[in-house]
């Protein structure tokens, strides 16, 4: 606890450093903590920390742990990852936010997923800022109607965008095209203020670049123990 909590804290301290020095109030941004790989007694510790936003990218990881955690109040789940149509409603039941909405398909199983009582799903549109197609992420091109397709869904709540930054690129290059992006949706959609953008090693220039949401992981946790 005491390695976990120290790392926690160097991070936020980071965090507001860069929020300071980019004329923003750290108090604007969410700390989203990635467990991959890392079992439930984890987010037990986390919580006692005062972690409530935490994130998966696999949904049996996403729907186990919040399974095995339900008991602890205020745990808000993003799913991070990419997602498959058929596993819509069990990421559905499990996470209060999807971050990886990227094409029309997933919207739409996402939608049909709700059961009746069901709070609003809040999703982000993916985008994918790199040349490969094989990469997760809707085309800048396919940016609009992907946003007006969320829009149109009575169960889902568009809230922004969210991209991963290119391994062959500078960081502050690729959050400034999604800072566009951002404008774009929020044509469609006024409301959808947040840019998830920014993990362990690009957090900093995340934020410079207008970044309300961080998805950090081992900077954190600590390494990830082996893939079971």
């Amino acid at each position: 606890m005491p390695d976990l909590a120290q790392r926690l804290a160097d991070v936020d301290f980071r965090i507001g450093e860069a929020a300071r020095a980019a004329g923003r109030d750290p108090g604007e941004l969410t700390r989203i903590v990635v467990t991959k790989f890392h079992p439930a007694s984890l987010v037990r510790e986390l919580h006692a920390l005062g972690v409530r936003d935490l994130g998966e990218n696999r949904q049996q990881e996403l729907s186990a742990k919040a399974e095995e955690t339900s008991d602890l109040p205020d745990t808000r789940w993003h799913f991070i990852g990419q997602a498959q149509t058929n596993k819509a409603r069990a990421i559905r039941r499990a996470a209060a936010v999807v971050h990886s909405v990227d094409r029309e398909r997933l919207a739409d199983a996402l939608d049909a997923a709700a059961e009746p009582g069901d709070a609003v799903l809040d999703v982000l549109v993916q985008v994918n800022l790199t040349d490969d197609a094989g990469r997760g992420g809707v085309s800048p091109d396919g940016i609009e109607p992907l946003a007006e397709r969320i829009a149109a869904a009575a169960t889902l709540r568009l809230r922004g965008v969210m991209a991963v930054a290119p391994l062959d690129e500078a960081p502050v290059a690729a959050f400034e095209r999604l800072a566009g992006y951002s404008d774009r949706v929020r044509a469609v959609v006024p409301e959808a203020t947040w840019i998830s953008a920014g993990m362990t090693g690009d957090f900093a220039e995340a934020i410079a670049c207008g970044a309300t949401h961080l998805r950090i992981g081992s900077a954190i946790t600590g390494p990830r123990p082996p893939r079971a």
